[in-house]
């Protein structure tokens, strides 16, 4: 039986990061818990691999209830001391206090334009940029969509969100499509 070919990046050895790259990376995203979720974990990646995420993401959904941005956006200094003794999570506090900070962002974005969905996608036109590189190499760690994501992000009060962060962030989300074209899901994205 012949295996399916994945982009290089993906450690075949490794199952859970096997099925982020099968099943999620790249993949629309428009439920705002999802891609609000998903904010919170780019910054988290910000200067790590985002395997670290990933053996960490069920701590980091239980001490983040949920990932409910109203709950986060009212974490006060003792929750956010607790979640520094939190050994299950990235405990840095500036990336921490960045996330209580974007919550409240993420609820005036959700006021302003009715949800973070129709605020977010705006940055490609609403529609998946279909990128064909061939191999990791040719990928861009940023973009002129990226550039402009980030300068509304810190503009409208959020942190950890540079051009590199929201190029990853576009990635996850399917708001581009940078699986290599050798890469079996690269097709299955492509509109």
């Amino acid at each position: 039986m012949e295996s399916k070919k994945r982009c290089e990046w993906v450690t075949l050895s490794d199952p859970l990061y096997l099925e982020y790259h099968d099943n999620e990376w790249g993949t629309i995203e428009h439920s705002d818990k999802k891609l609000f979720e998903s904010l919170i974990f780019q910054g988290f990646q910000a200067g790590l691999s985002w395997k670290t995420i990933l053996y960490k993401r069920k701590n980091f959904i239980i001490a983040y209830d949920y990932f409910d941005p109203v709950k986060i956006s009212q974490f006060n200094n003792q929750k956010v001391n607790e979640l520094l003794q939190n050994r299950g999570i990235i405990k840095n506090k500036l990336k921490i206090i960045a996330s209580v900070e974007n919550a409240k962002a993420f609820l005036k974005i959700q006021k302003e334009f009715g949800s973070f969905d129709e605020y977010i996608w705006k940055f490609v036109n609403y529609k998946t940029i279909q990128n064909a590189w061939d191999n990791v190499k040719q990928i861009p760690s940023m973009s002129n969509e990226s550039n402009a994501m980030s300068k509304d992000l810190y503009k409208r009060g959020f942190r950890f969100v540079g051009p590199t962060i929201c190029y990853a962030y576009m990635q996850a989300n399917g708001m581009v499509n940078d699986h290599t074209t050798t890469c079996y899901r690269h097709g299955e994205l492509a509109e």
